[in-house]
């Protein structure tokens, strides 16, 4: 799937399960970096210190970001962190954690039964889980000269652009974030305006 925009979660749920009397707390919540992964769920290990097993997935960017991982938590191995990524990664969805908090209820579920189990789990919380639209941005510093402002100033709202900090000395500087997307096009034709008078950098990429 293109990361140009991408579904993440808009707050914070959780639903709850059982199976042959365990139960299956399972929480999914908004995280656009590995901390802020790592912070919830040592955060729900210290709410329920009586748990069996915490266990986890999570993918903190973009669909496809590398910034992804999991654990089974003391489950045998390829039971729980395994599929909850894999559903997580069939969603689509991205910048998102879960986490399932597991009270034994005396009954082994085998390892096919566990993968389902967890499996199960996550699509739950997924199913009812508000989400929203993020669109990927691109960081833009513009600098050109003065009888360049109305032109491009007229050009950016034609575009999808939020941030938009101006300063205006010996030359105006525009910084802002556009779509990615639209970054490309948006290039061309501020070349074009301006006669190739502007200097765009794309701070992190020059």
């Amino acid at each position: 799937m293109s990361t140009a925009s991408y579904q993440v979660p808009a707050q914070a749920h959780q639903v709850e399960l059982e199976i042959k009397r365990s139960k299956f707390l399972t929480f999914a919540a908004p995280a656009v970096n590995r901390q802020e992964a790592d912070d919830f769920i040592r955060s729900l290990r210290g709410q329920h210190p009586q748990a069996n097993h915490v266990c986890c997935a999570y993918i903190a960017g973009a669909p496809n970001t590398t910034i992804r991982s999991m654990s089974d938590d003391g489950e045998p191995s390829g039971t729980a962190g395994m599929p909850m990524l894999k559903v997580l990664e069939y969603s689509g969805y991205g910048d998102i954690v879960v986490a399932v908090v597991r009270y034994f209820g005396g009954t082994k579920l085998g390892t096919g039964g566990l993968q389902r189990a967890y499996s199960d789990a996550v699509s739950q919380v997924l199913k009812d889980l508000p989400m929203k639209l993020k669109v990927a941005r691109t960081p833009v510093l513009l600098t050109f000269d003065y009888p360049h402002d109305g032109n491009i100033s007229r050009l950016l709202t034609r575009y999808d652009v939020q941030d938009i900090e101006p300063d205006y000395a010996q030359q105006v500087t525009l910084r802002f974030a556009i779509a990615t997307s639209e970054l490309s096009t948006f290039k061309a034709e501020l070349i074009n305006i301006t006669a190739g008078n502007v200097e765009v950098s794309v701070p992190g990429t020059d």
